[in-house]
């Protein structure tokens, strides 16, 4: 019942999302439909212009269903051409075949996929290790941590381009630029929640640590490191969208390696939004499943420190 009750909610606002899509395809549509109509000598009734603003090869605002069919052409429909053309070759080399298809967009979101992780990895790993010299020396809370707030204030956009010159000037191409960009914008969340989560002990529980002589390196993994874990994840789940972001805007800059930005870039290039707002989705659910697989990875860290029942 409970579920039920968390369901509705969901259910309605994606009921309200797609219906409010479809009046926009109208709206932002109907002008070719109507320019059609003048220069063939007819009038559309309504139903004639819903028909044709829901059903252009190249529309303004795509419908969800036109969407749905350009992902399914872009994976499906492709991956099964390959797989059938390759039905007598190894496995490996069949999912290297169907991942060799430069408009595939399971190839676009696994190079994606490649430079989120590798940057998410290493922004968190830089997040983690400056929160604990923010929380333990003064010197870095006073320096550190000023430059780590100024830093997310400079556009990722005019940024990114910078990054790409610079890497490739000191021969470092492929797919470390773009996880460095995606390691710039996933680290911040990362140092913000790690320093909060470290600091959050009362003053109580520390002086009870210090009455039992222990060392700082002691209440560090005793009682910091643990009082910081939900609010690491609740980080981590910001800096892995972060990160899928930055990865994104480095293919934007490099579009020549792949990716689901440079699939976005070369529909905005030959004005085929259908490749723009299949990439788009595919991106956002790319970002749901990476968020899910943190929230995953949290509740079971949580149950085996006890947090949670």
């Amino acid at each position: 019942m409970v579920r039920m009750r968390n369901f509705v909610p969901i259910f309605t606002v994606t009921l309200v999302i797609f219906a409010l899509w479809y009046a926009f395809a109208i709206v932002l549509n109907k002008n070719w439909a109507y320019d059609k109509a003048t220069r063939g000598g007819y009038e559309l009734t309504f139903s004639e212009l819903v028909a044709d603003t829901w059903s252009q090869k190249k529309p303004r605002l795509p419908t969800p269903d036109q969407v749905a069919g350009e992902i399914w052409k872009s994976t499906g429909t492709a991956a099964a051409k390959k797989w059938g053309r390759t039905e007598g070759d190894p496995l490996l080399e069949r999912i290297s075949e169907v991942l060799g298809d430069k408009r595939n967009l399971i190839r676009h979101a696994w190079i994606t996929l490649s430079a989120t992780m590798l940057g998410f990895i290493f922004g968190t790993g830089l997040g983690i290790l400056l929160a604990v010299g923010i929380v333990h020396n003064r010197a870095m809370n006073n320096s550190v941590m000023p430059w780590v707030i100024t830093s997310q204030t400079i556009p990722i956009l005019a940024l990114a381009p910078m990054i790409i010159v610079v890497l490739n000037a000191v021969g470092i191409s492929g797919l470390v630029p773009k996880a460095f960009i995606s390691a710039y914008l996933s680290f911040f969340p990362v140092v913000v929640g790690m320093v909060k989560g470290l600091r959050s002990p009362d003053a109580m529980q520390l002086d009870q640590m210090r009455t039992w002589f222990a060392s700082k390196p002691q209440i560090f993994w005793k009682l910091r490191l643990p009082s910081s874990v939900p609010y690491l994840f609740t980080s981590l789940k910001i800096g892995v969208a972060a990160s899928l972001v930055g990865a994104i805007v480095g293919e934007l800059t490099i579009s020549q390696n792949g990716g689901l930005g440079a699939r976005m870039l070369q529909g905005n290039y030959y004005g085929t939004t259908l490749t723009i707002w299949s990439a788009l989705i595919v991106a956002a659910a790319l970002a749901a499943v990476l968020v899910l697989l943190v929230g995953l990875a949290e509740r079971i860290t949580k149950k085996r420190m006890g947090f949670v029942s």
